[in-house]
């Protein structure tokens, strides 16, 4: 079922404060979502839900979401200005780029490349050791500048993130570390983070038979490790069962975050959009896929049609649904009944989630777009109420970018992804 755009009533501006928090700078790049006592104050906006709907606006909706988000964005932050080399910047961007191939004004390639030569000199080289998976997810739109502009500094640099992979740290059965001052951990964050950089560049550049088999490989190892008999994955695994969140017998950390869990989700989508059908890792990806939506409806929230912070616990106190994941699941439950990988009765959860995610989503009265209730950049915890007590953020990058991914997926289905 794919759910079209319509003009509603929208959910008011909440304030002066809340408006500064819509300007907040983005994060800059760190080796891992943010831990504890890392965010900024400005994006410590912890508006209950009852309060978002306390006021109601006349104001109506865009007639595309994509292009209104874009445009706000570029007015908020000049490419100079739109934060350092990092996930989150990575993860906007690449929204940004799809809505450029849908829509072709050049403007938004043009903002992507003047943030990308910020980094990448005129020799292709980038300052960065790559020293944690965060910091190659940028890669992808240093791919798509490649492709679009066939300048090789962009190619150069893209080869310098996937030469990294040589000798980068590995768990013993293969799985990359999240960051060498993680040691031993997978975090399913990470996976979306390197794995669908490795295929595309695969694809890109012509290493496909490497790429293939690395990418689908990290998505099984990661897959193995994290995910549980719901067929959602924990949000972290420590080899070395030594952090203080690590269950001492099998590593894990106890709880289900359900960002973590998007991420895995999106970067499995995304890896069967070009692993080949004949791939022998093929049939276990799609049966994780399966098993993922097959959860997501289980778990999504009845009268929003979200996703709890703690995915599996949404009837424990203190819980609440988080948009930047719902946005996720939306786009990855979505993707999975176009492609026939379920069945096509999963499109109402698909329906029910595009519906909850634009309900977080408002028109300011300057005219720009704001999304709300995103859990800030966030590390492996030890506790539910951890993940409970996650500041909450509008406008953080995180919710940009997938919200400008799922609505590229629902709202403008035939567009090219």
């Amino acid at each position: 079922m794919i759910v079209h755009l319509r003009r509603f009533a929208l959910y008011a501006s909440f304030g002066a404060s809340l408006a500064a928090a819509a300007c907040a700078l983005p994060e800059e790049d760190r080796a891992g979502e943010d831990r504890a006592g890392e965010d900024r104050a400005a994006e410590e906006v912890t508006h209950s839900e009852e309060e978002a709907l306390s006021e109601i606006s006349d104001l109506a909706a865009p007639e595309d979401w994509s292009v209104a988000i874009v445009e706000s964005t570029m007015k908020r932050f000049t490419p100079s200005s739109f934060g350092g080399w990092g996930y989150t910047q990575g993860l906007y961007l690449w929204g940004q780029y799809l809505v450029y191939k849908r829509t072709h004004n050049p403007r938004y390639l043009e903002y992507i490349k003047q943030w990308v030569d910020r980094f990448v000199d005129a020799n292709g080289h980038i300052n960065n050791a790559f020293n944690d998976l965060d910091s190659m997810e940028s890669g992808n739109v240093v791919l798509a500048l490649y492709q679009e502009t066939g300048q090789a500094k962009y190619r150069t640099a893209a080869t310098q993130i996937r030469n990294r992979l040589k000798t980068y740290p590995r768990i013993s059965d293969g799985g990359f570390w999240h960051s060498t001052n993680f040691r031993h951990q997978l975090w399913a964050d990470g996976v979306f983070m390197v794995a669908p950089f490795v295929a595309r560049y695969g694809q890109t550049v012509g290493e496909s038979t490497y790429a293939n088999d690395e990418s689908s490989n990290q998505l099984a190892i990661y897959g193995r490790h994290l995910i549980a008999t719901d067929g959602i994955l924990y949000h972290a695994y420590d080899e070395a069962k030594t952090q203080s969140w690590a269950n001492p017998t099998t590593g894990l950390s106890p709880e289900k975050w359900c960002r973590a869990v998007g991420w895995y989700a999106m970067a499995s989508i995304d890896i069967l959009e070009i692993l080949p059908t004949d791939h022998p890792r093929r049939a276990q990806l799609l049966t994780n896929v399966t098993n993922l939506v097959t959860a997501f409806e289980r778990y999504q929230d009845p009268a929003s049609g979200r996703w709890f912070q703690v995915v599996d616990k949404g009837s424990v106190s203190g819980n609440w649904t988080e948009t930047s994941c719902s946005a996720m699941y939306t786009y990855a439950t979505s993707r999975a009944v176009q492609r026939g990988y379920v069945p096509s009765r999963f499109g109402t959860v698909a329906s029910k989630g595009y519906q909850g995610v634009l309900a977080r989503m408002n028109v300011g009265s300057d005219g720009l777009t704001n999304i709300t209730q995103i859990c800030v950049g966030t590390g492996a915890g030890g506790s539910v109420s951890y993940y409970f007590n996650r500041p909450r953020a509008t406008n953080d990058l995180h919710g940009l970018g997938a919200v400008l991914i799922m609505n590229e997926q629902l709202a403008h289905p035939t567009s090219p992804m």
